[in-house]
């Protein structure tokens, strides 16, 4: 409705400009002096909104400049002096270009501004962790389009946001979000991996709990491609290398089986242990280190896929290596005599039960192969 009257109001200022330029030809057919009253005293407004423009009556008609009048009502005046044309046309509204992110909320809370809501974000996307504010003008709804009030967000909620364009240079990213639209929500928990294991289509990773003694497991999250898992600082750490002992905080279900122990699909895992994990580029580095120096004889055994092989920082410890030349044994020593780090490579194989998998070792500085370790 709005729009018809803005249609409405630019006709009729077109049709004075025309009426006006038919006067002003006089009798020569080209131009024609006229004399007119400018009424400062009388206000224009646009759809209820005031401008700065004024009237001049001419014969009892009032008239307006063309350009500006234009521009009061969102279109852009252009002479063409070639076919002396006033050419009027709407203004092309600019496409703003949103980045997208699916995730879920870590945190969510209020700003020192009125009706601002700083979100914490994490996923899958443009950035992988971010900071949105959320103000009125933030479009919050479900994922039938049914709007919903910023009290319905909390940790846990999983979205799909629209932010941008412009994304603070800082860690984490801060950016406005445009839009929000709720997928549903997950459940939360922060413990202790108690084991992780490859299945066929992805990987599990088990949670216990300790009684009387005995160690059972409590539930057991099922993870595919689609899951994300990344160390505090926003590190990509690969499923292969999560173990036993590492505190985790996991995003999951909220569907869970009614079997005993309980099982439930993996969103977002946060690696929050203290060790630290390999970069990706590093781990992909010595997955294919490895692969070159496995003896062709043992590779028919493997269980473990090269991308999947576990990477490792490991402590030097007493480690003795097997099929050591002179020139590796004496790297190692120098080595373990600075209390330094080695990077262990693991391979399963069909022979697990009956000697232990392949434990490949390598210098992090040269990166050169020292061995492998004792199998049992």
């Amino acid at each position: 409705m709005m729009q018809k009257k803005k249609l409405l109001v630019v006709l009729t200022a077109v049709g004075l400009l025309g009426t006006s330029a038919a006067a002003a030809a006089g009798a020569s057919g080209l131009v024609g002096k006229v004399t007119g009253i400018f009424h400062k005293d009388i206000v224009v407004s646009v759809n209820g909104d005031k401008t700065s423009l004024n009237p001049v009556y001419i014969n009892g008609k009032a008239y307006l400049p063309a350009r500006e009048t234009a521009t009061e009502l969102g279109y852009v005046l252009n002479w063409n002096s070639k076919t002396k044309e006033i050419q009027i046309n709407s203004k092309e509204e600019q496409a703003v270009e949103y980045l997208r992110m699916l995730g879920v909320i870590v945190d969510i809370s209020p700003t020192d501004r009125e009706g601002q809501y700083r979100v914490e974000l994490l996923g899958h996307g443009d950035q992988r962790w971010m900071i949105l504010n959320i103000d009125k003008d933030t479009e919050l709804a479900d994922e039938n389009g049914k709007a919903i009030n910023v009290a319905d967000l909390k940790a846990g909620t999983r979205i799909m946001a629209e932010f941008g364009p412009v994304i603070a240079l800082s860690y984490l990213g801060q950016s406005q979000a445009h839009k929000i639209v709720v997928n549903g929500e997950s459940l939360v928990k922060e413990d202790v991996i108690q084991s992780v294991e490859k299945t066929d289509d992805g990987w599990q990773v088990k949670f216990g709990e300790t009684k009387d003694g005995q160690t059972t497991t409590s539930i057991i999250l099922n993870a595919g491609k689609e899951t994300g898992v990344i160390t505090s600082e926003g590190i990509d750490v690969p499923f292969a290398n999560l173990k036993a002992g590492d505190k985790v905080r996991a995003y999951y279900g909220p569907i869970m089986t009614k079997s005993l122990p309980p099982i439930s699909p993996l969103h977002y895992l946060v690696v929050m242990s203290d060790v630290a994990q390999l970069a990706p580029a590093t781990i992909k580095e010595y997955q294919e280190l490895s692969w070159k120096n496995m003896p062709e004889d043992q590779k028919s055994h493997l269980t473990t896929k090269k991308e999947d092989a576990l990477v490792e920082e490991v402590d030097s410890g007493n480690i003795s290596v097997m099929l050591a030349t002179d020139a590796q044994k004496k790297r190692l020593e120098e080595i373990q005599a600075a209390n330094g780090k080695l990077i262990s490579v693991v391979y399963d194989t069909d022979q697990n039960a009956l000697i232990g998998p392949i434990s490949m070792i390598f210098d992090p500085e040269s990166k050169m192969f020292l061995g492998v370790l004792p199998r049992k």
